[in-house]
């Protein structure tokens, strides 16, 4: 079969489908992958073809970082944040019509399109228009649903997460109506959801139900169209993975920093408040640099900055982990078995950090908020022998790695064979 396999984000964002996509050229299928430009190379370098679509990922996300920082730390300079929302739109607008053009070309006779959780709009679209089927990778439960946090009564949660649906549609409905009037199509009647569920789509839910308890049984009726498959991960080999383990073998178990592809700000401050921090409680640390150029920061002997490493087999021998909360993150450190702080920024990411709190195996804060006292206070209470031992607990319940992504391509290929048959 013929299947493309689209996705918009970061590295995170788009690992999930190139984790299934890997899996599927495995299995003999024919599989294009579309993502942002700045991160073909890594699709490539899994073994994909791929082509781009949208713009540069890496200016959105960053801009995104810089306005829920500052909404975080200063709410009332509204002059700031409408600039940036503003931009925020100018570059969705402008990202969405080029996605959409990319994506009505390659999908073209193709068997099935699969779209990641950013940016569903213009694969929904371009899926209607090529009356082909779509299906959808979420690592997050983005369909309205009344578990979202625990604090939140079921009824304000499900109330909430519609209103964001319609007001997202009514911001960008000129726009996307326009797009469809390129495809052929007629206006859209409603949010993208209602419409992507309403073609029958298959909604994978690439995460654990346990992650959000109550969930499967509240979404029962929709129990074929989204599966629960667990997290995607790729956890493959790198080239500092035996450094770094030397590394940790020379002394304690470390605890491990790391804060996503988006660039923070400060490195240099971030890097004094992890060493600080660390050097009161008498622990080691390393840090992902990820997107953040950590090359002009001061050095501590207790303090160890490293590159990309496989958290599959890094974060087990960790005492803990501190990171942005972006779910694959999440997820591997669930399946390893250790504690974890969340210092969030995004929208999505005190969700999850929510749901740990919940799990009794991890704390939250927004990371704009963190202060070197903060950090300590959290540290201590993740790195109490009672959350590292209900960690480990929750480890043994997590979807294998191996399991979840046969079953996600598993779904794919069911889903695609039964409409080639209808």
């Amino acid at each position: 079969m013929r299947l493309v396999l689209s996705s918009y984000g970061g590295r995170g964002d788009i690992e999930p489908a190139v984790v299934v996509g890997r899996e599927l050229l495995s299995r003999g299928h024919d599989v294009l992958m579309v993502v942002p430009p700045n991160l073909v190379g890594f699709a490539e370098a899994a073994g994909l073809p791929a082509v781009a679509y949208g713009l540069d990922s890496k200016d959105i996300l960053e801009l995104q970082w810089r306005y829920f920082t500052l909404y975080g730390r200063t709410p009332w300079k509204l002059k700031e944040l409408n600039k940036m929302a503003v931009e925020t739109a100018q570059f969705a607008q402008e990202c969405w019509a080029d996605m959409t053009r990319t994506l009505a070309s390659v999908a073209k006779g193709a068997d099935l399109l699969l779209t990641g959780l950013i940016f569903e709009q213009p694969a929904a679209n371009v899926a209607e228009a090529c009356d082909i089927p779509l299906v959808t990778l979420h690592y997050f439960p983005s369909r309205v649903h009344g578990q979202l946090m625990p604090i939140i009564p079921s009824p304000l949660s499900r109330l909430a997460m519609r209103m964001n649906d319609w007001t997202a549609w009514r911001g960008t409905r000129a726009g996307e109506d326009a797009q469809r009037l390129e495809l052929g199509l007629p206006k859209a009647t409603g949010p993208a959801p209602r419409r992507i569920a309403g073609r029958g789509s298959l909604e994978i839910q690439a995460y654990d139900e346990l992650v959000f308890p109550g969930l499967a049984a509240e979404w029962a009726t929709w129990k074929t169209q989204r599966p629960f498959v667990g997290a995607l991960a790729m956890a493959s080999p790198t080239d500092a993975d035996e450094e770094v383990a030397s590394w940790i073998a020379d002394g304690t178990p470390p605890i491990f920093f790391g804060f996503g592809s988006v660039p923070i700000g400060a490195p240099a401050d971030t890097i004094a408040m992890i060493a600080s921090a660390c050097a009161q409680l008498g622990e080691r640390a390393i840090v992902g640099a990820g997107g953040t150029d950590y090359s002009n920061v001061p050095a501590f002997d207790h303090v160890r900055v490293v590159g990309q490493v496989n958290y599959a087999t890094i974060f087990p021998a960790c005492r803990a982990v501190v990171h942005h909360g972006g779910s694959g993150t999440l997820a591997a450190c669930l399946r390893a078995g250790v504690p974890q702080l969340v210092l969030w920024t995004l929208p999505d990411q005190p969700f999850f950090a929510a749901q740990l709190k919940r799990l009794k195996v991890g704390a939250g804060r927004r990371f704009s908020t963190t202060t070197e006292k903060s950090l300590v206070k959290d540290l201590r209470r993740i790195l109490a022998p009672e959350c590292a031992t209900r960690a480990r607990g929750i480890a043994t319940r997590m979807t294998k790695r191996a399991d979840s992504v046969a079953a996600a391509a598993d779904r794919v290929e069911e889903f695609a064979r039964l409409k080639c048959r209808a």
